[in-house]
């Protein structure tokens, strides 16, 4: 496992980050997700990401009690806030009193005193900049969060997140987390420009398209049974953008140059991502240990020029580049 340091900051976290978004608490049983925690954790994959929204809060307390007995400061632990939690009022968006309460229940869950990195999950449209960006930093303060960052915000809130806290003294924002794969770049024009001028790195999720860059699902065939298509639980909604008759086709081409550069075609999308030099880890899940150990592989490898100008020929047309795709949900949508 190779490692790279998380925007300008001196933290270094590991290339491939294990997220359990949609697999603990939900798709995976308690002992088979707290398993492939223990499987990440061997390989050298040191840092996790997780969400308090996650399984409806369930997926931070599998990885709580997933790194029991492991030692506080071996890992980077990364949470987020924003979505709904509870059915209260203020159980959502990056009020102070969401922000404080959240980070509070968050730590609870994954029996912890801190976490590594604190991200706000969305942009609130509803919140002044102001009091988010102050709640963020008191959490910094406290000792209770490390570092602070944000996920699919775009350019112009960035921006503006980053004139205020330089005029207030806060601490900066120093990660994004933002979906992107050879097949979505949206951030490729404004969001990463910004961030490599401001010191903030990407951890990007998705790289491998939730599951359509590994070539399982062919044009013109039902989706393989138990994958993500067909899980009725928020994966076939999140997967369903890109399952269609164009898309599938293009990424079939991708299989022989995969095998020219002995990688299946998963580890070649990883692999992808992080030629990016603003990506500082890409996040991969999985429901087995199996999964985890060939997709880390991975981790150090590089492409030259040749392979990526092959992968982009291969899917042209089917790339999609708009920085606009970068939104949150409007007030209480």
């Amino acid at each position: 496992m190779e490692y790279r340091r998380l925007g300008s900051t001196g933290m270094y976290v590991s290339e491939i980050t294990y997220g359990n978004w949609i697999t603990h608490g939900s798709q995976v049983e308690e002992q088979s997700a707290i398993k492939c925690v223990k499987a990440a954790l061997d390989l050298g994959i040191t840092t996790l990401d997780t969400a308090d929204v996650y399984a409806g809060t369930r997926a931070e307390s599998v990885m709580g009690k997933a790194l029991k007995g492991v030692k506080r400061e071996s890992y980077e632990l990364f949470t987020k806030v924003y979505w709904p939690t509870g059915t209260g009022k203020n159980d959502r968006g990056l009020s102070r009193k969401h922000i404080m309460e959240s980070c509070n229940a968050s730590l609870k869950r994954l029996k912890t005193d801190y976490v590594d990195l604190y991200q706000a999950h969305r942009f609130d449209y509803e919140t002044p900049l102001e009091e988010t960006l102050g709640a963020f930093d008191d959490l910094i303060r406290s000792g209770k969060v490390l570092y602070i960052g944000f996920s699919e915000w775009n350019a112009e809130q960035i921006a503006a997140a980053l004139k205020i806290q330089d005029q207030k003294g806060y601490y900066r924002f120093i990660s994004s987390q933002p979906q992107y794969s050879m097949l979505w770049r949206v951030i490729e024009s404004q969001v990463v420009p910004l961030s490599e001028k401001e010191g903030i790195g990407q951890i990007v999720w998705s790289p491998i398209a939730q599951g359509v860059l590994s070539g399982k699902y062919l044009p013109g065939k039902k989706a393989p049974a138990g994958s993500r298509a067909t899980d009725k639980k928020g994966g076939a909604n999140m997967i369903s953008r890109f399952m269609n008759e164009d898309i599938l086709s293009a990424v079939q081409k991708l299989i022989p140059i995969a095998k020219k550069v002995d990688l299946t075609p998963a580890q070649l999308a990883i692999a992808w991502v992080l030629q990016n030099p603003n990506v500082s880890s890409a996040i991969i899940g999985a429901s087995k240990p199996s999964q985890i150990k060939e997709n880390a592989k991975a981790s150090g490898v590089k492409l030259d020029k040749s392979i990526m100008a092959e992968i982009d020929a291969a899917l042209a047309g089917v790339i999609t580049t708009d920085p606009a795709l970068t939104v949150s949900p409007t007030p209480r949508a």
